[in-house]
């Protein structure tokens, strides 16, 4: 299944999946009743009307990244982050729309449900989407490099089925290995240019060869490939490494073992 139909199913279902979390919160505060005092058909227009805003402002925080774990504390936050915006949005619509809102517990309520609903869903659906894209890989990727690292890393994507699926292994002075994890390695980097075509590489991820970055680089850029490097590379193995900006300049930054809480006030 193409990545772009994924991403659509996705948006979709996370609208609806919106809308009706505010639709549940209506019921549960008002009764499984139709209030005339309240009427449902203008309260869930303005949720319909919000959830495309809504949508654009989760898109925003790139949760909907097809390699991005759903399991991490940055993606829970960008979802909580979102319903609020959708929440507070929804009351300032309605105001201008119908008058002042009655309920501001159903706006709590509205905002617990979304949150929970919408979150169990993304868990539910990064296992669908996976399975999905495993199959026909959406995203051949090219691992440079037989190492340790490399090793654990096309068993890791393996075992979790990510978009990103290993499809060939280079290696820059060769290697006595057929296979690694089942992912075929198809010899030195004289067969790279080859390799991008056959495979269909959409993704590389260098593991060794420093020497060779440039080369590497260059290709990907030539074939519109998507250019990732392992920390390792440049010696870097503390696990916890980051990229961050320094006035525009991209840096790899390894923040001392402190608690999470300090982090959020030191640069």
């Amino acid at each position: 299944m193409h990545s772009r139909s994924v991403l659509l199913l996705w948006f979709a279902s996370d609208i609806a999946l919106f809308i009706l979390s505010y639709a549940l919160a209506y019921f549960w505060r008002v009764g499984w009743i139709l209030s005339t005092d309240f009427p449902f058909t203008q309260y869930i227009a303005v949720a319909t009307l919000v959830a495309p805003v809504w949508l654009v402002v989760l898109i925003s925080t790139r949760i909907f990244h097809l390699t991005r774990s759903q399991w991490t504390r940055s993606s829970f936050l960008s979802m909580l982050y979102a319903n609020i915006v959708g929440s507070a949005l929804f009351a300032l619509t309605y105001y201008f729309l119908y008058g002042l809102f009655f309920s501001r517990l159903l706006l709590i309520e509205a905002l617990f449900l979304s949150t929970v609903i919408l979150r169990l869903w993304h868990l539910a659906f990064q296992q669908i989407s996976r399975s999905m894209l495993w199959r026909a890989p959406a995203f051949p990727t090219l691992i440079v490099g037989v190492t340790r690292e490399s090793r654990q890393l096309i068993t890791l994507l393996s075992r979790r089925k990510n978009p990103l699926r290993p499809v060939a292994v280079l290696d820059g002075r060769g290697a006595k290995e057929k296979d690694i994890a089942g992912v075929p390695v198809l010899g030195k980097l004289d067969k790279l240019e080859e390799t991008l075509r056959e495979k269909r590489i959409t993704h590389l991820i260098q593991c060794s060869d420093l020497e060779q970055s440039l080369n590497l680089l260059s290709a990907c850029r030539q074939h519109g490939i998507t250019y990732l490097l392992l920390p390792s590379v440049l010696g870097v193995i503390e696990k916890d490494e980051r990229v961050t900006s320094l006035e525009g300049w991209a840096a790899t930054m390894v923040r001392p073992d402190i608690p999470w809480w300090k982090g959020l006030f030191l640069p």
